[in-house]
């Protein structure tokens, strides 16, 4: 895929890499935007600047995972995949362990390859496409030139702005959308950064011994926040840097929030009424997590009232549910409460014209730089979220690719196709129904609920069946069919949102696998009145389940459970054969 050569005027090597895709930016959003391009078809290069992947959920940061409220509402899709491939490698919930789990994933991918330690900071136009990226290699010390069809910025910073891609920085005033919460003047200001810290529990006392560097605080100059090592949760509030430029300024922000953090810690654990004395400093983060700064301007630019009202587009390709969370600008130095949660739906439905550039032809991105508002970015900025941007975006850019298309051309003339796509490989998209597969449709099935209903339940209804050990659904066919695959998509615990811990109590316990979820099951093809087995699976951790039938000829197909990981009963919310 590469050719290297080595550049003697510049002293070093670069090697030029030749792709469908280019993802620029590991965080959640670009992990899954690269693993949807690959899969559907399109040779990608995901190329990321940190030695990790996962950005503010990496072991750098330890950001939280969070997405749309209600357990109803999770991210299925590649980020449950993620987060099930975590709860099965990593039951004690450890960060190295979690970060290998996203390079797992990832390597593991035919159709991906991976640059880590990898930093954009060149790009090549053609017109008013993207031609190439050039990116300095830490540790290889040398240089990659990537050319690619499509990019995808899912970087945060929006790093490949230097296209001239149209952009907006800070919060704009109440009157250009109509947005109550906004402030009454534009201005550039942001949320900010944090840094993060992580506590354990232990039996002893042993005094903190905090840096010269680190703020001495008392009572009355420590910040007015939770100081509480319980009520303190992962520390979020420690956060500066909304008044500054959180790119240019990263550095003096980071300087800035590790006096901070240490100093406050120092307060904590030595105080004299004792509140720190069960717990010690386990971890504490030298890299900020950003909330906020450069937003692309797409085809449309999401708002207050769009978020408020429900997200009703006809191009839904993901969905949020987070509250509009609305950090103030002087964060930590600012006295009041850190952050407003305006009330907002969940789910609502996110746009595809929000993920790609009004003015690049062939630049897509997702995360906390897509084409939002400040008021409706403090809603889809979390994690959770943007991941399923990443899947609609990585998807989209398959079927661009596949079509000769641009991301303008796939909302014009594909937009079915990309959101028929998402939703077979488990993206929810609220309002939309999966269209049943023709043999499916036809054929008599035991349990109509796995073929036309919602793949997860709503409210108090139960959109799924209970199956018993050795218990099956099945699907019986008028005459002999040809059959290419089953589609199952099993219940994984929408309930829990299988984060990372934030602290270690002595008394935690190691996550299982969901109890419903089914560990053993097997596909059976039915042929002249006997049942033979043409698929089996004694490990599963997935939610959705694809299995290649390769066209067999059968009467009938069935599913068996055999086990479920709690050992009782699995749930099953589809099963469909095509």
């Amino acid at each position: 895929m590469g050719i290297e050569y080595r550049d003697e005027t510049k002293g070093w090597t670069t090697v030029n890499l030749e792709t469908d895709i280019c993802v620029v930016g590991g965080g959640l959003a670009g992990v899954c935007a690269a693993l949807a391009a690959a899969r559907n078809g399109a040779r990608t290069v995901l190329v990321q600047d940190r030695p990790v992947l996962g950005g503010n959920a990496s072991s750098e940061i330890r950001m939280w995972v969070c997405g749309a409220h209600g357990k109803d509402n999770k991210e299925g899709g590649i980020l449950e995949e993620i987060l099930l491939d975590n709860y099965y490698y990593n039951t004690e919930l450890k960060y190295t362990v979690w970060d290998d789990v996203l390079y797992g994933i990832c390597v593991n991918e035919p159709n991906l390859t991976l640059l880590l330690n990898c930093a954009v900071n060149d790009l090549e136009m053609n017109g008013d496409r993207i031609a190439s990226v050039g990116a300095w290699h830490l540790t290889e010390q040398r240089r990659y030139c990537i050319a690619a069809g499509l990019f995808a910025d899912c970087s945060g910073d929006s790093v490949l702005r230097k296209s001239g891609a149209r952009y907006r920085w800070g919060r704009e005033s109440r009157d250009e959308f109509g947005e109550c919460h906004a402030p009454e003047q534009e201005d550039a200001k942001t949320m900010g950064n944090s840094i993060l810290i992580q506590l354990r529990e232990t039996d002893q006392h042993v005094p903190f011994r905090a840096p010269a560097w680190a703020y001495k605080y008392t009572d009355q100059t420590c910040p007015k926040r939770p100081l509480d090592p319980i009520k303190g949760s992962n520390f979020w509030w420690l956060e500066i840097g909304g008044t500054q430029n959180t790119i240019a300024d990263a550095d003096a922000i980071r300087d800035e929030l590790m006096k901070i953090a240490y100093g406050v810690w120092d307060y904590i654990k030595n105080h004299p009424d004792g509140r720190g004395h069960g717990w010690e400093l386990d971890w504490i983060g030298s890299l900020p997590g950003k909330r906020e700064n450069v937003r692309y301007v797409g085809d449309h630019i999401l708002t207050q009232t769009d978020v408020e009202k429900g997200g009703l587009f006809d191009d839904v390709v993901a969905h949020g549910g987070w509250s509009m969370d609305d950090h103030h600008p002087e964060a930590i130095e600012y006295p009041g409460k850190p952050t407003i949660f305006h009330p907002a739906p969940s789910p609502f439905g996110i746009p595809y014209r929000c993920l790609y550039s009004a003015n690049i032809d062939n630049l897509f991105f997702a995360g906390r730089n897509i084409s939002a508002t400040h008021m409706a970015m403090s809603s889809t900025r979390v994690m959770g979220t943007t991941a399923t941007m990443g899947q609609a975006i990585g998807t989209a850019a398959a079927v661009a690719s596949r079509h000769g298309l641009s991301p303008r051309g796939v909302y014009q003339e594909r937009l079915q196709e990309l959101q028929h796509t998402l939703m077979d490989q488990d993206q929810y998209l609220p309002g939309f129904s999966r269209p049943i597969p023709q043999l499916a449709d036809q054929a008599t099935v035991s349990h109509e609920t796995l073929r036309r209903g919602p793949e997860r339940d709503l409210g108090d209804r139960d959109n799924g069946v209970w199956l018993e050990h050795g218990q099956s659904c099945e699907y019986r066919f008028a005459s002999t069919q040809t059959v290419s695959a089953a589609r199952l998509i099993f219940d994984s615990d929408f309930s829990d949102p299988k984060k990372m811990r934030y602290r270690y109590p002595k008394d935690m316990e190691n996550r299982a696998m969901p109890g419903m979820l089914a560990k053993a099951f097997r596909i059976e093809a039915l042929d002249d009145g006997s049942w033979t087995t043409v698929h089996a699976e004694t490990e599963n951790r997935h939610r959705l389940v694809t299995v290649d039938l390769g066209g067999l000829k059968a009467d009938g197909i069935r599913l068996t459970v055999e086990s479920a990981w709690g050992g009782g009963k699995a749930h099953v919310f589809a099963f469909e054969v095509k």
